[in-house]
């Protein structure tokens, strides 16, 4: 198990930096809702440059919670409006397009994740239909989606019916998705098939007291790590569902607060944005990074900078690993 002590900060002055994208030139990217909202790009060295969307007025912003990288710089962000969602990119120089605002007649509610579907298309995960989304923090709502986006075509609903509906991430071999449904305590998969079908809905595993499942991330063994809001859990889930913690930080008459509200179908906004912890500021997202993949970097709801650990195993590299990015750390002055 980790200490905090084993704990370092890369990073400073970030807003709401709850996703992490690790490239192998050593840059960060997380999501950064200054402004018009859009991305801060992190050095190995710690310096942060803010990427803001150009193109949309402050009192319209972006609100970008999970995104993506694709190639020539351009950024995919997963938009967590207020009342309503969409995706869209945002280009190295600022400029923004829709991707995606709407499915199968319907206004996309606020939007959490995105990721490559390994070819043909995007992922795009739709936390809960209430508004507001707090009102999904329970665990009988079951309101929860997932979009797949073609390339080309039309987007379309492939799952339904989960619970919150948070990060979601294709296991190395590119034949399942894991996702996250937080308020259900549960990590589940889907079979994928051909120009992103998904099979029915199976269980990993279910989590108990105190757990949240928001990210998800996998090692080069194939066992997946999971990051706890609340509680500031890094769990890792081998392949059979075994779980172990091998990190926690927050103060247990806090989390007993938190779970009682939760059983008692009372959660709000309060319990996630009061956390109370020792060194985290609510884990929400892991990312492996460094040269050779053994460092973990941590997303985080309520922090302004991004901690990292040593990990005792490489992840798998994300399908944006050696991405060509040199457009946007043209336009953004990073030699």
């Amino acid at each position: 198990m980790f200490d905090l002590t084993d704990i370092d900060f890369i990073g400073s002055g970030l807003t709401r930096p709850e996703c992490v994208l690790a490239h192998s030139s050593g840059l960060l990217i997380v999501p950064d809702w200054t402004g018009a909202g859009g991305v801060s790009l992190v050095s190995p060295h710690g310096v942060c440059i803010r990427h803001l969307a150009s193109d949309r007025p402050e009192e319209d912003p972006l609100r970008p919670n999970g995104i993506a990288l694709e190639k020539d710089g351009n950024i995919l962000l997963a938009h967590l409006g207020d009342e309503t969602g969409g995706l869209f990119r945002l280009r190295p120089d600022g400029t923004t397009k829709t991707v995606l605002d709407e499915v199968e007649g319907q206004i996309l509610p606020p939007c959490n994740f995105v990721i490559s579907d390994g070819g043909s298309g995007l992922f795009l995960t739709v936390s809960t239909r209430r508004v507001p989304r707090a009102l999904g923090y329970r665990k009988d709502v079951d309101d929860g989606f997932i979009v797949h986006i073609p390339y080309r075509g039309a987007a379309r609903i492939v799952a339904d019916g989960l619970g919150y509906t948070n990060e979601c991430m294709l296991h190395p071999s590119g034949r399942w998705l894991y996702v996250n449904e937080t308020f259900v305590r549960r990590l589940s998969r889907f079979k994928v098939s051909g120009r992103g079908k998904l099979g029915k809905r199976q269980t990993v595993c279910e989590f108990g007291r105190g757990t949240f499942p928001d990210g998800l991330a996998f090692d080069e063994a194939g066992d997946v790590w999971v990051t706890s809001i609340v509680s500031n859990r890094v769990i890792r889930v081998s392949a059979d569902g075994e779980q172990t913690i091998w990190l926690e930080d927050v103060d247990p008459d806090h989390l007993a607060w938190v779970e009682e509200a939760y059983q008692a179908d009372d959660m709000g906004r309060p319990h996630l944005d009061g956390v109370q912890s020792r060194t985290l500021c609510n884990i929400s997202n892991l990312a492996f990074g460094g040269g050779d993949l053994k460092t973990a970097f941590l997303g985080c709801l309520l922090g302004d900078s991004i901690a990292s650990i040593a990990m005792p195993v490489a992840g798998h590299p994300p399908a944006h690993w050696t991405a060509d990015i040199e457009p946007l750390l043209r336009a953004r002055g990073i030699a």
